[in-house]
């Protein structure tokens, strides 16, 4: 079970485990939560159009272990799309006007960290700095299939409850652990 591959990566890392675990898998693209060993939601994601990658400006997915170590956008309401982690204070749709196929990160951003040196963090690989996230995307249609920049793009509903049902801690310090899986 991916849960556990989770629990044995975080141990082999000496990284230690928190009660907020997200398992995301590409080939299935679906991702799962868990608090403790009980699972709280599933829900339909896209990964990269690209093959999955870890290495700065691939625009696949990375993956491996990571830490969601920034929660951006409470409060903003659904669709509400964000430039450079800022909301605009507009709703998607005004954006379609001059940009229609334009993937948008919309409602909600969980920011990424990688917890592997050499492969998710440091360097040419490094998670953060490629600015990959959890977010909402205007085009929820193509969800169940491959359809970011490197990005997992959730629905604007569910990327709302899941940032909502994650605790809040202070930027920087991780609220939930992630493991993408390449199975």
């Amino acid at each position: 079970m991916l849960l556990d591959a989770l629990k044995r990566k975080c141990e082999m890392l000496g990284v230690p485990a928190l009660p907020d675990a997200l398992v995301a898998s590409i080939p299935a693209q679906r991702l799962w939560h868990f608090r403790g060993d009980v699972l709280r939601a599933a829900y339909r994601i896209s990964t990269s159009r690209a093959a999955p990658s870890c290495v700065k400006d691939s625009l696949g997915t990375p993956d491996g272990l990571f830490s969601v170590v920034e929660k951006i956008g409470a409060g903003a309401p659904a669709g509400t799309v964000f430039k450079a982690r800022v909301s605009t204070g507009k709703h998607f749709s005004e954006f379609l006007k001059d940009a229609p196929g334009e993937n948008l990160i919309t409602s909600r951003i969980l920011r990424l960290q990688g917890e592997e040196d050499g492969r998710n963090r440091g360097g040419n690989v490094d998670t953060y700095s490629r600015f990959v996230y959890i977010h909402g995307t205007n085009q929820e249609e193509k969800l169940g299939s491959p359809n970011s920049h490197g990005c997992i793009l959730l629905g604007n509903a569910d990327v709302v409850a899941l940032f909502d049902a994650l605790p809040d801690a202070p930027a920087g310090t991780p609220c939930a652990r992630l493991f993408v899986s390449l199975t």
